[in-house]
């Protein structure tokens, strides 16, 4: 109907005044944030085609990507519905350095469903990925950072959800399972679900072993006592598990030494991103918001399908989220000049000065209210003693 064609699709959304300045503000913040961290700022393409889009990490992102056809080569392409892979392989093809890589980027993603009932299907995304470096001090690097975003945003409370995506990993390779099982078994540790689990061993499709570690898996989550009982269950069953729990406990002491008041969770049944992660998997989240602010992890390999295998850690956010719950000082509303419509040479070089000094001016129009226009200002140009002052508008 005619009368709908306002109407946007569900899950798009737009940004109006006075919002979008705080938005552009909180944009400025985090790149100036990151560019002080030593990162470099990228731009992939909003599409590309599907073959480079969905290699590797992006296999995972199939059923969140719009797709078409490019009119001029008849090639299927997609509209990007995270960066990650973009940026994995402009470190690969494009960059090809040698060392460590620090990006970070922002940029609108599409995707074709939200990741939870009542989210965005067009998040603005930002984030930061650090390539070249397999040790934990990249990892510590990257979740300082993201709680650094959170600070800078003015989100207070704020706590981590920490996994290792290893252990679950580890414990599938000693079931033995199929590939069909294996799909049920992940659907039912994302869901936590003991009477499924259950339900898996009752129909022979997996071992009564095999449950118990898994039903174990799923009890696994608390605080840093989590380690010490995973360490009992799992014990002398298979060293990568020992290795991913010892790579857990180092890290939750060093972040207890760097920010000794985020509290920490451990939750070993947590398995965000599993078909790509490769190791530790983090998620932040705040008091009263019922999903995740940041979430990141390690990814090793990610580069291979491009030719470069390279080890990387990194995380993404959504900036509109971040922007909606954050409290930060936003200079970019409540500061601006009315001026009235006057060709005196003296008010023409005191508005040029203004906004020279990053002010901003309002110039009445002709014909214009100039009470509304006025109301928009917090103070006003007025001509005392031949001079042209700032004076609040209230007076």
């Amino acid at each position: 109907m005619q009368s709908n064609r306002w109407l946007l699709p569900e899950g798009v959304q737009e940004t109006l005044p006075p919002e979008s300045w705080r938005l552009e503000a909180a944009r400025r913040r985090l790149l100036d944030l990151y560019r002080r961290w030593g990162f470099d700022l990228i731009r992939p393409p909003l599409i590309e085609y599907l073959d480079s889009l969905l290699t590797g990490a992006g296999h995972n992102l199939d059923l969140h990507t719009f797709k078409l056809t490019d009119q001029l080569s008849g090639r299927m392409m997609g509209v990007r519905s995270d960066m990650t892979t973009q940026a994995a392989r402009i470190d690969a093809h494009r960059i090809q350095a040698e060392g460590p890589a620090r990006y970070c980027y922002i940029g609108s993603v599409l995707r074709t469903r939200p990741d939870e009932s009542g989210g965005s299907r067009a998040p603005l995304q930002i984030g930061v990925e650090l390539f070249g470096h397999a040790g934990q001090d990249s990892d510590l690097e990257v979740l300082s950072l993201m709680l650094e975003t959170l600070s800078e945003m003015g989100i207070s409370g704020a706590y981590l959800d920490l996994g290792h995506v290893g252990v679950y990993r580890t414990l599938v390779e000693h079931t033995e399972i199929s590939a069909d099982t294996e799909a049920q078994l992940f659907d039912i540790m994302q869901r936590k679900s003991a009477p499924d689990l259950t339900a898996l061993i009752d129909q022979g499709l997996i071992s009564a072993q095999a449950g118990e570690w898994f039903a174990t898996l799923i009890e696994l989550n608390g605080g840093k006592e989590v380690l010490v009982e995973a360490g009992k269950a799992f014990a002398g069953l298979d060293e990568r598990i020992d290795e991913a729990l010892g790579n857990l406990e180092t890290l939750t002491e060093r972040l207890a030494r760097h920010y000794p008041e985020v509290p920490v969770y451990i939750d070993l049944a947590e398995l965000r991103g599993y078909r790509y992660k490769t190791g530790v998997v983090f998620a932040a989240f705040a008091p009263g918001f019922g999903r995740e602010l940041a979430r990141g992890g390690r990814y090793d390999n990610v580069g291979a399908a491009f030719g470069r295998p390279r080890p990387a850690t990194g995380f993404s956010a959504d900036l509109n989220v971040l922007t909606t719950l954050g409290e930060f000082s936003d200079n970019e509303n409540g500061d601006s000049i009315f001026a009235p419509a006057d060709d005196d040479a003296d008010l023409l070089a005191e508005i040029r000065r203004l906004r020279g000094a990053g002010r901003r001016v309002i110039v009445a129009l002709p014909g214009q209210q100039i009470e509304d226009a006025r109301s928009e200002c917090s103070e006003q140009l007025v001509k005392q003693d031949g001079q042209w002052v700032c004076l609040p508008t209230s007076g």
